[in-house]
This record gives C-alpha cells, structure tokens and sequence, in this order.
C-alpha cells in the first residue's frame, strides 16, 4: 500500500473482531490470562505492550519502512530510552542546533551519568570525522533542525558511521516519514515526537521510535524496563491525526512556501531559513532527499529582542507558543522559549540569537497568514 493508504489502514485495520473502523482503545492497565504462564493473545500487563498502542507502533513502523516500532509517553522518553542503548563512558557526536529539550537531556542529565557529547555543525565530512573520537559510540542526527533548519546529509552522515561502526540516531519530527524516511538511507533509529505533525491537532504529547531489527529487541527491554510508554487513549489521539498526515502536510508546506518566500523581501528581515529557498545553504541537498521542504520558517528581525517583542505582541492569527505542527499557526522565540535551557553563549555560537523568531505554518488560509505577519511586522 502507498502512504496514503497506510496512514489508514496500517495495524490492521478495520478491528479485526468486530469490525471496527476507529481503532478501539484498551483503557486497560492489565489483562486476563487463559491459563498459568499464557497471557490471552499476547498481552499481559500495559506498560509491556497494549493493542492499541500496537496499532500505533506497528502504523509508524510501516510508514518509516522500519521493522519495528514503538510508542512513548513524549518525544523526550522516546529520546531518553535511545540514548539509553550506550553506557557510561560512550561518546556521541551531535548536531549543535537541535531541540532544546534534546540539547538539555544530553548536556545536563546523560554527562552526569557518564556519557560524553561533542554538539558540531555537521555541514561536511570533514566536521563530522574530526569529532569522532576513540570511545564515539553514536551519531544522533537532526534534520531540518530546529530551530535553524539546517539540513543533514544523511547519506554522508551514514557512510561515515558505517566506516566507524557508529549507531545512528535521526530527529524526523520536522520532516516526518511523509517527506522523508531515514532508515531508507540506512539510519539505525528514527526519533519522533509525535505531539507535533503526526498527531498534529496540539491536544496531545507522545514520542516514538522506528528501528531496524538490530535494535528492536533493546529498545522494547528499555520500554518496558524504565516505563517510558504511551497511554492507550494517547496513543489513539496520535493514530487519528496520522490519518490525515499526508493532506495537512501538503498544505504546511504550500503555506510555509508562501510565508518564507514573502519574508525574503520585507526590508525588517535580516535572514529567513527555509530549505525551500534556492537560497539556503541545505537547498539542494534537502530537495535530493526530502520529498517537500516541511512547514517550519525561521527568521531574524533588525532591532533585535526589541523588534521580536513588539512583532510577537502583535500577532493576531498565530499564538505565541512552544510546540508545533498543529493546524494552528504558531510563533515562538527560541532563545527564551524552546531552547532556554541552552547556555545563551552556546546559543549564540551556534547561531540561536535574540533576533530569531521560529514559525510553526498552520492550515488557515495563507494570506490571512501573511497579513498577520505584514501588520506585525510594521512599525509601531
């Protein structure tokens, strides 16, 4: 089945039982045995496995191309039990401007535990390879990032830890498996947090990870082992927002096309990152590997913290918020929002400044979109 289909019909559906079309939710913490050491039909208690949580795991799975799946209660646990396949005194080498919260479980939670991490800008080979170190276990890859929408090449990225028998690790939560599918390009695990496109209506937080069949066993050990599932009825929020993936990131992208392009001409801004641009350094490597160019925009204003403040005030369409990829459009400032808990040297090193707004593009009609931004952006 094509991709469309698969948002669908993935997990066996209809219910096979009954017959039912909505995937039915097991709001149920344990379950009934047959008989002494047989669990009816598999399941056994809900943090191991669920049915719902099956339809789920086993959706994403297939839309990834990936052997397996499985579904978290954030894309933070998601991550967390990832980086928990190294062990103390392992070394990971990592985008320098990915998430946030991903930056804040690695620097100021896994070091203390006895991880090491390197953040580079992994634009070239030759970054790449000058980081890798004797005791570098991993590659944990962002791409687009966020909030700068650097793009990765991943077929460079993955022959380089192929040669160094590194795991690599993949963020596809800006792309999702719609635009792009890392595990075709021989990445080991895809990263999501299913709270923004997949689930895509903002009344939700999961995470997920697809793998190749390598890992599969040791990711669902750590599942199970540190309790870092999704709920049943989470689970089910996320399986009916995939239904619609493909329509809405058809219009994210077709609206983010239209903003970017209009921000690349006002005189207020100072720089616009979108890979759909001919402009942005990632252009032609994005277009080789993505499918569409997703529906983030970032952008700097003259006048600094000053001008963000009075254009975020302004807004009227767009909310100023964290999270993304809902029908809504939001607007964040990730030097004091999604990535605060970066050092704000280091922010500014990598390029985070005060004068970055991060756009999360909506499904509202994009000139009603670009009016908000036209009327926010003129002077007070």
């Amino acid at each position: 089945m094509r991709f469309e289909t698969l948002a669908i019909h993935a997990g066996e559906r209809p219910e096979r039982r009954f017959g039912a079309i909505s995937v039915p939710i097991y709001q149920t913490s344990t379950f009934a045995f047959e008989d002494v050491g047989k669990p009816r039909g598999g399941y056994d208690y809900s943090r191991t496995a669920n049915p719902t949580r099956k339809v789920l795991e086993d959706t994403i799975a297939q839309l990834e191309g990936g052997k397996a799946g499985f579904a978290f209660g954030t894309g933070m646990a998601a991550e967390t039990t990832v980086i928990h396949l190294l062990k103390a005194g392992d070394h990971v080498v990592c985008g320098d401007d990915v998430y946030g919260g991903t930056y804040r479980l690695f620097q100021n939670v896994m070091s203390n535990l006895g991880l090491e991490f390197t953040f580079i800008r992994m634009n070239s080979r030759r970054a790449i390879e000058q980081a890798i170190k004797p005791n570098t276990r991993m590659l944990w890859l962002e791409t687009p990032s966020n909030p700068l929408l650097n793009i990765v090449d991943i077929e460079m990225a993955v022959d380089i830890a192929k040669r160094h028998n590194l795991i690599t690790a993949m963020d596809n939560t800006f792309a999702t498996p719609y635009l792009l599918k890392p595990l075709e390009y021989g990445v080991d695990l895809v990263v999501h947090s299913t709270t923004k496109y997949l689930n895509g209506h903002c009344d939700v937080v999961g995470g997920a990870v697809v793998t190749t069949e390598k890992f599969a066993g040791q990711v669902h050990f750590l599942l199970n082992a540190m309790g870092t599932c999704a709920s049943p009825f989470d689970c089910w929020l996320v399986l009916r927002g995939i239904e619609t993936l493909p329509l809405r990131m058809r219009q994210h992208e077709q609206n983010a096309a239209a903003v970017a392009d209009y921000l690349s001409q006002q005189p207020a801004v100072t720089r616009v990152y979108y890979p759909g641009l001919s402009s942005h350094p990632g252009h032609d490597i994005a277009r080789r590997q993505m499918k569409g160019f997703g529906g983030m925009v970032s952008f700097e204003l003259k006048g600094g913290l000053q001008a963000v403040n009075s254009f975020l005030k302004k807004m009227q369409i767009f909310a100023l918020a964290e999270s993304l990829g809902g029908a809504a459009s939001l607007a964040e400032h990730p030097a004091t929002m999604s990535h605060a808990s970066m050092p704000r040297e280091f922010r500014e090193k990598v390029g985070i400044t005060d004068a970055l707004v991060r756009l999360s593009i909506g499904l509202e009609n994009v000139d009603d979109l670009i009016d908000d931004i036209r009327q926010a952006l003129q002077p007070s």
